[in-house]
């Protein structure tokens, strides 16, 4: 009789690029921060870079492409 093999599920692999932008919070959305917030901010006025600061929510239609990605 021959032995029953269990194969591995295979897993997928966590996209590095989007792994660095988003981040998943504890109720499950997941987090994006503004864009333009890296270099080249001295131009800005300060209204603009305190606006930025607060970063925001992914859309539910974005949310279902990213949510396997990370």
């Amino acid at each position: 009789m021959a032995k029953k093999v269990k194969m591995k599920k295979n897993k997928m692999k966590t996209h590095k690029g989007s792994a660095k932008v988003f981040k998943k919070r504890q109720s499950g959305s997941i987090k994006i921060t503004s864009q333009g917030t890296n270099h080249n901010t001295g131009k800005n006025s300060a209204k603009r870079s305190r606006q930025k600061r607060k970063g925001g929510s992914l859309h539910l239609s974005d949310y279902k492409r990213v949510k396997d990605l990370i």
